[in-house]
């Protein structure tokens, strides 16, 4: 982990410099699929139960998130595909999954390594910022698809296209994960998002978008659960947790890093989940 250690001192560094607002650039326009397969949220039921800690198996309308860290998530669809999120060197997932996706801010959000096991890695940044990666993947029970967005640079400039937020489509619900988003988002971009349910956020406030901008997204997105990530440490934390508890969102905590979700238990009032792990 001394390459993490010497990792967070870059990005404290990152963090004081200078935030420059990022326009968000146009992206492709939404096929009508992709806002069909993020319907509304139907008549709900009470809260999702946390996994215990032998993990059991999934029901055809449950997905188990399980947080590995900084912004790794391991999350399995009821037929056993399993993904993982920012997948990289120093932050690992307890299985081998069989997709990961990455972007493209820093070496702990992405490899140039990945196992040669697993069987899709989908990048979050193209060849060139003139071409963004555009991905649409179907395994078994999963649809993986994902939206542009732009990061900034060590230099203090602009990476067009160098994050993705992707959208998993699993058991008639739409997870999103946002990545190392730096901007908020054009209406564009929540179009050919869509509907959302559940959505991991990063919540470090200064490396990533600043809280205000950040709850500005939650807002627009309307996701019922909302999963912090990318926190560094409990002061980043506590201070998104307020900021959101000002807009009146719940607050609860796991006893696990695992969670089960469904479309019929998602909770009625926009509600923040936190899953303990390491927060780099």
């Amino acid at each position: 982990m001394l390459g993490a250690r010497r990792m967070l001192v870059a990005l404290a560094a990152f963090a004081a410099a200078p935030i420059v607002p990022l326009a968000a650039q146009p992206a492709a326009p939404a096929r009508p699929e992709m806002m069909e397969n993020c319907p509304g949220l139907v008549a709900r039921a009470p809260r999702a139960i946390p996994a215990a800690f032998k993990l059991a198996a999934l029901q055809g309308d449950q997905v188990r998130i399980s947080y590995a860290g900084h912004s790794t998530f391991l999350v399995e669809s009821p037929r056993g595909v399993k993904i993982a999120t920012d997948y990289n060197d120093y932050v690992k997932p307890r299985v081998l999954p069989d997709i990961v996706t990455m972007n493209h801010a820093h070496s702990t959000h992405y490899t140039d390594h990945p196992d040669a096991g697993i069987k899709h890695v989908l990048r979050g940044w193209g060849p060139s910022p003139e071409q963004p990666a555009r991905h649409d993947l179907n395994v078994s029970d999963v649809r993986v698809r994902n939206v542009p967005t732009n990061i900034r640079n060590w230099s203090g400039g602009t990476e067009r296209h160098g994050n993705s937020i992707f959208v998993f489509e699993i058991a008639n619900m739409c997870i999103a994960h946002l990545g190392h988003l730096h901007h908020t988002l054009t209406q564009q971009q929540l179009n050919e998002i869509g509907r959302v349910d559940v959505v991991m956020v990063p919540v470090d406030g200064g490396v990533t978008l600043d809280h205000d901008g950040m709850v500005e997204v939650l807002q627009a997105l309307k996701a019922p659960l909302i999963i912090p990530m990318h926190f560094f440490s409990t002061y980043s934390l506590r201070r998104f947790l307020d900021k959101l508890g000002e807009k009146e969102f719940r607050v609860e905590y796991n006893d696990t890093g695992s969670t089960v979700v469904s479309k019929t238990t998602l909770p009625e009032k926009p509600t923040i989940r936190v899953l303990p792990g390491r927060s780099f």
